[in-house]
C-alpha cells in the first residue's frame, strides 16, 4: 500500500512538470521535483531514482495507466520531457483498471463496516465512492454532493492529518480575512473539522499560549517545527459542545436563547436541528450555546423566518448588522 501511494504521489507530481507550458523539465528536474514532493509530503527525506522516473513515464504513457501523450523534446544535446496536448491532465483521466480494482476492494471492506456502532459515517462515503466508480465507467450519474469543488486548502488535508498522529510541531504562513499580510504561526496541531463546507485545523498556538483556529484556505506553507510538541489536554467533543460552527471563545459561557419561529420553518427546523440543545415548544426555539458570528450568520440565513427574543445582546447583534445591509434600486 506504501509503494502504491508513492506511486500515485509521483504521478501527480509528473503530470504537473508535463503539462507545464512554461517551464522545460530534464529528467534531472523530475527527479529534483518528485523528490521535493514526496520529501514534503512525509517530511523526512525522499529521493526518486533516475530508473524509477523512466518506469513511472511508461506506466503513465501506457493503457494500464493513463494514455498519457508524453513526449521528449530535444534541446541541444539534452532532453525534455512534455505533454503533447497542453489540456491533458491526468486529474482529467478516467480511473484506470488499477485503480478501479483497489476502489472496489475499498468498497468492499467498507461494506464490511458500516453497520458497526461508531461508523455510521461510512454509509455516505461508500455512497459518494460508489457514485465515482459509476461514473468513471460512464454510467448515468444519480446522485450528487454538496462539495466545493473550488474550495483552496483541501490539498493539506493529508499532510495535516499526519501531522497531527505524528504528534509534529509546524510553523504555518498564514493570510487572514481581514489581512493582506502573512503571519508565521507556530502551532501543535490536534484537530481537523469541516464547517459550512470548509476545513479548519485547531492547534495549540505556542506564542499565544491558547488554542487557535485556522481555515484551511488561508493557509499559504506548513514547515516542520522545532519546537516540542504541545501534547493536547481538549476533548474536542467537548469544546464543540457548547458552539455552532468552529469560533470559540473560552472566557465566554453558553447562555439561554430564545427565537421566535414563523409556522413554514418549524418542521425544517425540526428535521434540521440547529444545535444539540435545541428544544422547540409551539413557535419558540430554545438554545443554548455561546455567542459568536457563526450564530449571528446562521440566524441571518433565515432571515424574516427568526425573531430573537432573548437575550436583549445578540437582539441587537442582529438587528445592527441588519440595519448595516446595503441595497441598491
Amino acid at each position: 500500500m506504501a509503494q502504491n501511494k508513492n506511486a500515485q504521489i509521483r504521478y501527480k507530481a509528473l503530470d504537473r512538470c508535463f503539462s507545464n507550458v512554461y517551464k522545460l523539465f530534464y529528467i534531472d528536474d523530475l527527479i529534483e521535483f518528485c523528490s521535493e514532493v514526496l520529501t514534503a509530503h512525509y517530511m523526512k527525506d525522499t529521493t526518486v531514482s533516475r530508473r524509477q522516473i523512466f518506469i513511472d513515464i511508461d506506466f503513465m504513457k501506457s493503457e494500464a495507466g493513463f494514455n498519457a501523450p508524453i513526449e521528449n523534446y530535444k534541446k541541444g544535446r539534452k532532453v525534455y520531457y512534455q505533454y503533447s496536448d497542453p489540456e491533458f491532465s491526468i486529474l482529467k483521466s478516467p480511473l484506470n483498471p488499477s485503480e478501479l480494482s483497489s476502489l472496489n476492494e475499498a468498497l468492499e471492506t467498507l461494506s464490511r463496516i458500516n453497520n458497526l456502532p461508531g461508523f455510521d459515517w461510512v454509509s455516505t462515503m461508500q455512497t459518494k465512492l460508489n457514485s465515482g466508480v459509476h461514473q468513471s465507467q460512464n454510467q448515468r450519474q444519480v446522485i450528487s454532493f454538496e462539495d466545493n469543488e473550488f474550495l483552496k486548502g483541501i490539498e493539506l488535508l493529508n499532510p495535516l492529518y499526519h501531522h497531527i498522529i505524528n504528534s509534529q510541531v509546524i510553523d504555518v504562513r498564514y493570510r487572514g480575512f481581514t489581512s493582506d499580510k502573512e503571519s508565521i504561526f507556530c502551532i501543535s496541531p490536534y484537530y481537523l473539522k469541516q464547517y459550512n463546507n470548509r476545513w479548519f485545523l485547531f492547534g495549540y498556538n505556542h506564542e499565544f499560549e491558547k488554542i487557535q483556529n485556522l481555515a484551511l484556505d488561508r493557509i499559504v506553507e506548513l514547515k516542520l517545527s522545532q519546537q516540542k510538541f504541545k501534547n493536547c489536554e481538549i476533548d474536542f467533543m467537548d469544546y464543540f459542545e457548547d458552539i455552532i460552527g468552529v469560533s470559540n471563545d473560552e472566557s465566554k459561557k453558553a447562555v439561554n436563547i430564545k427565537i421566535e419561529l414563523s409556522q413554514n420553518i418549524i418542521p425544517y427546523i425540526n428535521s434540521k436541528p440547529i444545535h444539540g440543545s435545541q428544544k422547540i415548544k409551539e413557535n419558540i426555539l430554545y438554545l443554548e450555546v455561546k455567542l459568536n458570528y457563526e450564530l449571528e450568520a446562521l440566524i441571518l440565513s433565515y432571515g424574516e423566518n427568526m425573531c430573537v427574543l432573548e437575550p436583549s445582546q445578540l437582539a441587537r447583534k442582529i438587528q445592527e448588522r441588519v440595519t448595516r445591509i446595503k441595497f441598491t434600486d
